[in-house]
């Protein structure tokens, strides 16, 4: 056997265990700049135009803040007619109905026609909710302006993170990917200090306005995304390689086309995606229940967007009115500026959340923030039961800081992973549709959540947070026994974790120095090594 077979075929057999990968972070060399990335021109200009789309996740977050502000305002709940129980459910979820229908088209356009020509149709989307939600004459057409703008934001929610991981830097890829859910509470800030600042106008405006201003932050995305290359990973598997390697040289290589590195780096890809392609000629959805490495991929994705909507996060994401007011918090001013610091907090926690993904690795995190959740929520839980049966308002009052400090936990780890750790652990040819997957379990949970929330609030109050507190013990144990460490590993290295005879395709991409070796560390990324040097494998970290 060739030096080259031999590391391939040492690459396979080295593929870590199910029950050792799940704590183990990865051992490959990520090659860091040799100087900062902000003195480096490409670098720089990459890093701000991936900066920019990390603004198209602001739609969902500028939703669910919207609408818990407008839920405290007497002008909009005059002119929806004072909607409560199940009227108030389908009106907020009928949003997240429309995201379900974006994304069953998302996935297809984005393998189809690339990462970003499906953005462009959730701004068309975009601007159609928009208008009809600002000029609604009646609580039918405000309905529906929130179908479609449901539809955008599962557009931009599908091929913005796409294309943010396949064009980072690989040194930066965790961060940047990390930082894509964070714009979640640029859009929420935005809309909460909208309210709080037009709540006191006594026409409609206190409501429209802050619907027109939906469309403001993606807008401000809008240069950085034209701007962006298409996803090199899409071009190779389109047969468009020497495109694909002009991205790279100009973005990667800062124009050094006889760039060592990005010669690794492009025929790592090509050679990961040849061998996927020979071996599976159309990724389907079908593919994902073939092989054990897919069905713990599926099962991750699937259990991963319903826990993320069933921490407790849905029930004050879209009703913390509701929860305000059954601890005593009953003015409007005080709502509405609660809101809005609560969004300002979460923003802070989510970065902070993407700043910590490479230094203390996601298993850690993970754990982290489901301790913090669980704590938060007994503690909100036992303080609301005792505010109603002692009616003290000091103890109502109480609930405010712990509800702070579960959304410090859920945003540290949730906020950043939704949709980065599914974009990490699928091969190139089912990433779309393991994303699509974690969105539309993240959609159906909360669609269900959101409708079924108001109705089990007024029924039974504080004791609905109990459910709560059960699911998040469950996440925890699921993240323990099935979440992998994927610190360090680069996307064409994935398949060392999850397939145990699949790992082929990354062993491809080390043979005959085809491939990028990669090491994370946890203060950063250090130069890597070139190709054809000793393999280094999980087990002997």
């Amino acid at each position: 056997m060739g030096t080259t077979e031999h590391q391939a075929g040492r690459m396979a057999s080295h593929i870590p265990k199910k029950a050792e990968a799940i704590g183990q972070p990865g051992s490959t060399n990520i090659n860091h700049p040799a100087s900062p990335w902000y003195t480096q021109s490409h670098l720089l200009r990459l890093n701000l135009i991936i900066l920019s789309l990390v603004l198209f996740s602001s739609a969902n977050g500028f939703d669910g803040s919207l609408m818990n502000g407008l839920e405290a305002l007497t002008q909009w709940k005059d002119f929806m007619n004072y909607p409560a129980g199940a009227r108030l459910g389908w009106l907020n979820a009928i949003y997240w109905l429309g995201c379900g229908i974006g994304y069953a088209t998302a996935a297809a356009i984005a393998n189809r026609y690339g990462r970003k020509p499906g953005v462009y149709l959730g701004y068309a989307a975009l601007a159609l909710g928009t208008g009809l939600q600002t000029a609604a004459p009646n609580a039918t057409a405000f309905l529906l302006a929130r179908l479609f703008l449901g539809f955008a934001s599962a557009l931009f929610g599908n091929a913005v993170p796409l294309l943010i991981n396949e064009i980072a830097y690989p040194a930066h890829r965790g961060l940047l990917s990390g930082l894509f859910m964070s714009g979640w509470y640029v859009g929420g800030s935005v809309a909460a200090w909208v309210v709080f600042a037009s709540r006191t106008y006594p026409s409609s405006w206190a409501w429209r306005l802050p619907s027109l201003l939906q469309a403001l932050v993606p807008l401000l995305a809008l240069p950085g995304f034209l701007a962006a290359p298409e996803s090199p990973r899409w071009l190779v598997s389109v047969g468009r390689d020497e495109e694909a390697r002009r991205v790279l040289v100009k973005y990667h290589g800062g124009g050094d086309a006889a760039s060592s590195f990005v010669q690794e780096e492009f025929e790592g890809i090509r050679a990961t995606i040849r061998a996927e392609q020979e071996a599976h000629r159309n990724g389907s959805y079908l593919e994902m229940v073939q092989t054990a490495g897919n069905r713990w991929r599926l099962m991750i994705s699937l259990s991963l967007g319903f826990f993320a909507q069933w921490a407790g996060n849905g029930v004050v994401s879209y009703y913390l009115a509701l929860i305000l007011e059954s601890v005593g918090v009953t003015r409007v001013r005080d709502q509405t500026l609660i809101s809005a610091c609560l969004q300002m907090w979460d923003l802070a926690c989510g970065v902070l959340g993407a700043y910590l993904i490479d230094r203390f690795g996601r298993r850690p995190l993970f754990l982290a923030s489901i301790s913090i959740m669980l704590v938060s929520f007994v503690l909100v839980t036992a303080l609301s039961a005792t505010f109603t049966s002692t009616d003290n308002s000091a103890t109502g009052v109480a609930v405010i800081p712990f509800l702070f400090l579960f959304f410090g936990g859920y945003c540290i780890a949730l906020t950043p992973l939704l949709t980065s750790y599914p974009c990490e652990i699928w091969p190139y040819r089912l990433r779309s549709r393991g994303l699509t997957v974690t969105w539309c379990a993240t959609i159906a949970a909360m669609f269900f959540n959101t409708f079924v929330n108001p109705i089990a609030l007024d029924a039974i109050a504080w004791k609905y947070y109990i459910v709560f507190i059960v699911v998040l013990a469950v996440f925890g144990v699921t993240v323990y026994f099935f979440y992998p460490e994927t610190k360090g590993y680069s996307l064409e290295e994935m398949a060392g974790i999850f397939d145990k005879a699949g790992g082929g395709a990354a062993a491809i991409a080390l043979d005959s120095g085809k491939g990028m070796q990669m090491e994370g560390d946890g203060d950063g990324l250090r130069q890597g090594k070139g190709m054809g040097k000793e393999v280094v494998h999980a087990e002997d970290v």
